[in-house]
């Protein structure tokens, strides 16, 4: 998903929380200049807006700093939030405009049935909900789709077997399990009591 955000650069001497209160939100932008970072403000309300359509990284937004004036494509990679109100308290954006791939957080997506559960009863174990991979920023997926209907019980389903979309590269260990079907807790104390 990509999405446009125009912002403005801090002024000089500008405290946080007097930011807040006049409903704007501090904000940075890293790597548009190689090592140099660059303070910015939004208004609340588009930062509230962002949120529900943002995540962290996982998308590309079009930054547009009106008054530098500087725009490119940057990935959202820290939304800090207050402790106990839970309302946005600073962002963090990184300049992947020049950047070949950038590495990126994807949730994952079960679709269809198990035959281990639907026919035998088993629990569809789902080990890890999100991968982190490595793909150009054009090119991030906005979830990984995973296939489950034919795992039966005892099968599992490693990162080295998942369908990745094209230019896009897993960054975990190939060996580690994202899915697999076990027993169901009823059925192991059945077959207990049965050697017993």
């Amino acid at each position: 998903m990509n999405l446009t955000l125009d912002c403005q650069k801090r002024p000089a001497g500008s405290k946080p929380n007097a930011l807040r209160r006049s409903g704007r939100i501090p904000a940075v932008l890293y790597g548009h200049q190689g090592a140099d970072s660059v303070e910015l403000t939004i208004d609340a309300k588009t930062v509230e807006n962002l949120l529900k359509k943002a995540s962290v990284n996982n998308t590309i937004i079009e930054l547009n700093v009106t008054d530098l004036p500087w725009n490119g494509v940057t990935l959202l990679r820290e939304v800090q939030k207050h402790p106990w109100k839970g309302y946005p308290y600073h962002l963090s954006f990184f300049s992947v405009s020049t950047q070949a791939s950038v590495e990126v957080e994807i949730p994952l997506h079960f679709t269809g049935e198990s035959v281990g559960v639907k026919l035998d009863g088993g629990i569809l174990d789902i080990v890890i909900n999100s991968l982190t991979v490595k793909c150009p920023p054009a090119g991030i997926p906005a979830a990984i789709d995973i296939d489950v209907s034919g795992l039966k019980i005892g099968d599992a389903l490693h990162i080295k077997e998942l369908n990745l979309p094209t230019g896009v590269q897993a960054v975990a260990d190939d060996n580690l399990v994202v899915v697999s079907v076990i027993h169901s807790a009823n059925e192991t104390t059945t077959s207990e009591e049965a050697e017993a």
